[in-house]
């Protein structure tokens, strides 16, 4: 009995383990553009805001509420991205080529993270 309840026990944990919330971090930094995306995946329902920081500084988004278990955040300088709902971030956000991200939810309390990412470097964008 002791046996079976271990194993029930153990079962349980692992189907909680496999439920938890879980982060995914990207960016991408360019000589006049920063950008970073933030995806929470497991979530319980409930309003989330990502809080982003490289180089010292930190940059929150509003909260937003998950749709089914995720949420999505994105971070960038980019006016038209800015624009079309993207948290505002400075052109030289990105130091050291990678920023640290975490998920809090409505009480302030971190969910999951900090996660760091290496950022992908690329040249600027040529104006035509």
């Amino acid at each position: 009995l002791t046996t079976t309840l271990g194993a029930i026990a153990a079962l349980t944990l692992a189907s909680f383990a496999a439920q938890a919330a879980d982060v995914a971090v990207s960016c991408e930094k360019r000589s006049n553009r920063s950008r970073a995306s933030v995806d929470g995946n497991n979530l319980a329902d409930g309003s989330y805001r990502a809080i982003v920081s490289s180089g010292g500084v930190r940059v929150a988004s509003g909260f937003q509420s998950a749709d089914g278990d995720e949420a999505e955040f994105d971070f960038d300088s980019n006016p038209a991205d800015i624009a079309a709902g993207a948290q505002a971030i400075g052109n030289n956000f990105i130091v050291g080529g990678a920023v640290q991200a975490a998920l809090f939810d409505s009480a302030g309390q971190m969910v999951v993270g900090p996660v760091s990412a290496s950022c992908r470097v690329r040249s600027p964008i040529k104006s035509r």
